[in-house]
């Protein structure tokens, strides 16, 4: 990915650093005594992967939950519910990730009394694969107070049926949290559902189980070639797990942790975001970034959009901060130096939030700030070149958009209307006008592997013959994994590439990605993950 030297045979690396980049004899030059030497048998060989939008210690956690991707109809629900229920009887909550919305396949939303009939004495928690809604059964929503109902804040719902008792669709983190107690895994969400810390610390042998959570997901991210994320959740908790894990030499991958503001924190509790970036500004444990949600998801209906939903009605959703409140927010994060990185994926979410970076570049002065979008799901014709005029990433996720990587296109592109297709998911569109694109998977809403990303940008189909085309070359597709990770993180000049002088981050492959078809990409895994010199995965 050095645009000087496109292709080489051999890397060296000395002291964490790559030392030499080029023919396979010079190499040689470099080898001593103790060198370890890989041989990477022809295959590809490629700079570590930067994943740039994740939600590491949840999806760690979830990885011993039930996993229902694919899994389709009443039955197979319940065959699946079932056996997870009695492999799991000591299981406060038996949780399921990635459940369809349309997983009953005949129209019908999922509700209590599905889950009920499939398992009715233990409380069960469905979540959606984008986690912004939830189905719970009876059993739970009794524990956890909502079967009458809560009030909760806007974007966040309880779905009440016409008999005043709820349907069992939670919508939102607010909705979700209580049955989340329920299952005592509130620590591993606080980064997302609160930004804020334990009520407790937690005792010694809670203290390692979450360790083993954080060094789960690290090792769960090595395996697929990753040695640098950013979390896209976060508290000050998450941090000190991660620097504790680096005190123990087990640190696998460089991570970058932000201050997650939510309500009802106020300005003054961007203190603590200036605390944290000071306190954690290393290469290898980071925070410097403000995460704020600006609206929900397309699919449940809470993503805000300028117009009214296509399928029917006047609902535009809600935004979480009105225009005024972001613009106030932004101009205070911005002033204190800090990125911004904002959930936004309906057209009038992106548009105020870039209205708000807009703000505060008027109020502070320009500078390369690098504030983000995250998603943009839907935007417009003008503020599409905004994105550029302002120096704003768009972060955006190659197995989103319906049709991907066995995503159905039902109910989301019914919900944006026929209108709106040439503008959702536009990567190619914002890119062109030399806007930064930077890709990631938003694990665990989607699969981690950054390859399975790659294809999926690669091989990305039009909706309808008179849309533009958004697929990425495959250069394209890697550099949003590698070149534009680490420039959303102010580091293109020193990881990103194999270049002399860069970080020794590199993940070796089975296969040549370049000699592959598109649709066999996915067969070639990372056989050798190196992070700092130091190999963090062999298969």
């Amino acid at each position: 990915m050095d645009d000087a030297l496109p292709q080489a045979e051999a890397v060296a690396v000395k002291d964490g650093t790559i030392a030499f980049v080029g023919p396979a004899a010079e190499a040689e030059d470099w080898r001593g005594s103790q060198t370890r030497v890989i041989d990477a048998g022809g295959c590809s060989v490629l700079p570590g992967f930067i994943e740039s939008h994740v939600h590491l210690f949840m999806g760690a956690a979830e990885l011993v939950h039930l996993q229902l991707f694919g899994v389709k109809g009443i039955d197979a629900l319940g065959e699946r519910l079932r056996a997870y229920a009695a492999a799991r009887p000591d299981d406060r909550v038996l949780f399921g990730q990635s459940c369809d919305y349309t997983i009953l396949g005949n129209g019908e939303t999922l509700t209590r009394h599905h889950l009920d009939r499939i398992v009715a004495d233990r409380p069960v928690a469905l979540v959606a694969p984008d986690h912004h809604t939830m189905w719970a059964n009876t059993r739970a929503l009794e524990m956890a107070g909502l079967l009458n109902g809560k009030v909760v804040n806007p974007g966040n719902e309880v779905v009440m049926g016409a008999n005043g008792l709820a349907t069992g669709e939670l919508r939102e983190s607010e909705a979700m949290t209580p049955v989340v107690h329920l299952a005592g895994e509130n620590r591993v969400r606080l980064g997302v559902q609160t930004g804020g810390e334990p009520e407790r610390w937690p005792s010694p042998a809670e203290w390692e189980a979450d360790k083993e959570i954080m060094r789960r997901g690290l090792a769960y991210a090595a395996e697929h070639g990753i040695t640098s994320f950013h979390n896209m959740d976060g508290n000050l908790y998450q941090l000190q797990i991660l620097a504790e894990i680096e005190k123990d030499g087990g640190l696998l991958c460089r991570a970058q942790v932000p201050f997650h503001y939510k309500k009802p924190m106020t300005l003054e509790d961007l203190e603590k975001a200036s605390a944290m970036a000071d306190r954690y500004a290393s290469e290898w444990i980071s925070s410097g970034m403000v995460k704020v949600f600006m609206d929900g998801v397309i699919d449940s209906g809470t993503a805000h959009m300028i117009e009214p939903y296509a399928d029917g009605g006047n609902w535009r959703g809600e935004p979480y901060f009105s225009d005024a409140e972001f613009a106030a927010l932004a101009t205070e994060i911005d002033r204190r130096g800090l990125q911004i990185a904002v959930h936004a994926i309906g057209d009038a979410a992106v548009r105020t939030v870039l209205d708000g970076y807009e703000t505060a570049r008027k109020a502070n002065g320009a500078r390369d700030s690098r504030h983000r979008i995250e998603h943009i799901e839907v935007t417009t014709d003008a503020d599409i070149p905004r994105f550029a005029k302002l120096g704003v990433i768009a972060s955006m996720q190659p197995p989103h958009p319906p049709g991907s990587m066995g995503l159905p296109l039902e109910p989301t592109v019914s919900k944006i209307g026929r209108d709106r297709w040439r503008l959702a998911y536009a990567w190619r569109t914002i890119k062109e006008t030399g806007a930064h694109v930077v890709f990631a998977s938003d694990w665990p809403v989607s699969p981690i592997d950054p390859i399975a990303g790659i294809q999926a940008a690669v091989m990305r189909k039009r909706w309808a013959d008179d849309l533009p085309d958004h697929a990425f070359s495959l250069h394209e597709a890697i550099a949003g994994y590698t070149v534009e990770g680490a420039y959303a993180q102010f580091a293109e000049h020193r990881k990103g590439r194999l270049k002399p002088g860069y970080l020794a981050d590199i993940v070796v492959f089975s296969g040549d990605v370049e000699a592959s078809a598109p649709e066999t990409l996915h067969e070639i895994r990372p056989v050798t993950t190196i992070c700092g010199g130091k190999i963090t995965y062999q298969a």
